[in-house]
């Protein structure tokens, strides 16, 4: 990475209402472009949602600033309306999806541990 600023990778657990699935599926093929927009004017990028068994939602971005880009969309009028047509669709929601969502904690990134791999065998290397 040729950038100073470090990127963080975030991955969140929401839980969709089974009878809702179809509809929530329909909303995101596709998501309005405005909201698009909103979400790169954020700061958040390499953003995926994942559906899983029973309606289990995982959710990934990638961002430099994770507080800068929840700060942004928690002011933005189009992440709020889109938020609040969303929030019926989530089982156990208290607040808007976007903020409320359950963060996962990262225990394994492959460049990273390849980049630390290769910086401990320089550095063993170069021992006396």
């Amino acid at each position: 990475m040729t950038s100073e600023t470090a990127t963080t990778r975030v991955c969140f657990e929401l839980q969709v209402k089974p009878e809702l699935l179809d509809e929530y599926l329909a909303r995101h093929t596709p998501v309005r472009p405005e909201m698009l927009a909103e979400i790169a004017a954020a700061g958040r990028r390499n953003y995926s949602l994942f559906l899983g068994e029973g309606g289990r939602l995982l959710g990934y971005y990638e961002t430099d600033d994770d507080a800068a880009a929840q700060a942004y969309l928690a002011a933005s009028p189009v992440a709020a309306r889109w938020e609040d047509e969303m929030s019926r669709f989530f089982v156990g929601l208290d607040g808007r999806p976007d903020q409320a969502a359950t963060p996962l904690t990262e225990i394994f990134h492959l460049e990273d541990q390849i980049a630390d791999a290769e910086a401990s065998a320089r550095e063993e290397s170069t021992a006396p």
